[in-house]
């Protein structure tokens, strides 16, 4: 990705805060190969609310996020959430270093290759381009995208989307 292109990622995300409840349908089938060479697949969070964060470490707006997402994993796990990052960074290892740091403790992809762009764009033909970071979807019980933020999203906003799926 160009350095233009990048820097207009950042600020798109960083100011836009745009979200929206809609009925986007259901979530498409992916699935991509881990580096440990475990699969992981849409499937897999059947029955779950998922939140679906596409992001990257190099994204202001998206570090802001993060520590949210974890206290939230934390308090609704037993609930059935699951919080998927699909990171965009530039180095798989830069990644992996800094979501360690961090203690994420939920699941965060490299998906800056081919097969993460592809899980990308088909999420962007239902909800619309995944054009900026973060751009976080929820996804209901039954597999149903049922809203879509792009830009910072506080805790306590996710957690009113999330309490009637619960």
């Amino acid at each position: 990705m160009r350095i233009a292109a990048i820097l207009a990622l950042v600020l798109l995300g960083a100011c836009a805060g745009e979200h929206e409840k809609a009925d986007y349908g259901r979530r498409p089938d992916w699935s991509m190969t881990l580096p440990d060479g475990k699969k992981v697949s849409a499937a897999d969070f059947d029955q779950k609310v998922v939140i679906l964060d596409f992001w990257a470490t190099w994204c202001p707006p998206c570090r802001k996020e993060i520590p949210g997402f974890i206290d939230l994993q934390k308090k609704y796990a037993d609930k059935g959430l699951v919080i998927v990052g699909l990171s965009f960074d530039n180095d798989p290892t830069e990644h992996a270093v800094w979501i360690k740091q961090q203690g994420l403790n939920y699941l965060s992809i490299f998906a800056n290759t081919d097969p993460g762009r592809a899980v990308a764009e088909q999420f962007g033909k239902q909800v619309g381009e995944i054009s900026a970071l973060p751009t976080t979807l929820v996804i209901d019980r039954k597999g149903n995208i049922v809203y879509r933020h792009i830009g910072y999203g506080a805790p306590e906003d996710f957690e009113k989307v999330l309490a009637p799926l619960f």
